[in-house]
């Protein structure tokens, strides 16, 4: 790992995910790329181009990068390679392009969470980046991972779709020397009895080389709160899953249970592209 983006919009949920950043920047000698996505007003959009509207650009310019600044003396970035980004994008899809053309192998988000109403029409800049990110995304709501020999719960199905992203979790846990717990959640919807389930598991992890973990089987009305019920129950620091990064219709109908947990689950949350 050698990078890591820090998207931020200057929050508090935007300052604890640099400060989680800070210390596994810390532990392995990242660089931590620091980007404010700025979003023009729209009665400014035609003068992105017209020399009208320059002076008034410069000065989102220099304000933006004037607060960047300041966020890099921030004393728990001390001894921590920093660069500062501005980019005139929408937030979601300007993240998405800055992590190709600057390689990130990891981005650390606050998330402000979104509920009801405002849910269903919108979500969040965090909700499309951990859908559709290429490379895992850590969400972050409060200042409390500190990456020392981390409790990590990782919920899958386990089915052979998931052997990919399953090695990236397995680097990622590996790097952390973290205590991994593997789970099942069963369901009504999706219901196996406790050895079919537990067969699965124990068939899966074979093909890989795995220490300090433990495989469960947990039953709950549906899988997101199957996850927030166990993980609360074990005391774990930190959930981990895969996503499938579904667009457009697919993803209206069918939901994606990684973002409903960035919006609700009270730990942090990491997920890995399938």
């Amino acid at each position: 790992m050698k990078r890591i983006l820090v998207p931020t919009d200057f929050s508090t949920h935007a300052d604890n995910a640099l400060r989680v950043a800070a210390r596994i920047a810390k532990k392995q000698n990242c660089e931590i790329l620091l980007l404010h996505m700025l979003e023009i007003p729209n009665q400014m959009n035609d003068a992105i181009t017209g020399a009208a509207g320059i002076p008034e650009i410069m000065l989102f310019i220099r304000k933006a990068n004037e607060t960047l600044e300041n966020e890099t003396q921030k004393s728990f970035l001390n001894g921590i390679p920093v660069t500062q980004h501005v980019q005139f994008e929408k937030a979601s899809e300007g993240i998405l392009s800055f992590i190709k053309k600057y390689e990130i192998d990891l981005i650390v988000m606050g998330s402000h969470g979104v509920t009801g109403i405002e849910e269903i029409l919108m979500g969040s800049n965090t909700e499309k980046v951990v859908r559709l990110s290429e490379v895992p995304v850590l969400v972050i709501k409060n200042n409390t991972l500190e990456f020392e020999k981390p409790h990590f719960v990782f919920a899958s199905d386990f089915t052979n779709e998931i052997k990919t992203p399953f090695k990236k979790m397995l680097e990622f846990t590996t790097i952390f020397d973290a205590k991994l717990s593997l789970v099942m959640i069963c369901t009504p919807n999706s219901f196996k009895t406790t050895k079919i389930a537990q067969k699965i598991l124990n068939d899966f992890i074979t093909e890989f080389n795995i220490k300090n973990y433990s495989t469960h089987v947990y039953n709950d009305t549906n899988i997101e709160k199957g996850i927030i019920n166990f993980t609360n129950e074990i005391n774990a620091d930190l959930i981990g899953l895969c996503t499938h990064g579904r667009t457009g219709l697919s993803h209206f109908f069918t939901g994606s249970i990684s973002e409903d947990l960035v919006n609700h689950a009270a730990k942090p949350v990491i997920t890995f592209k399938i």
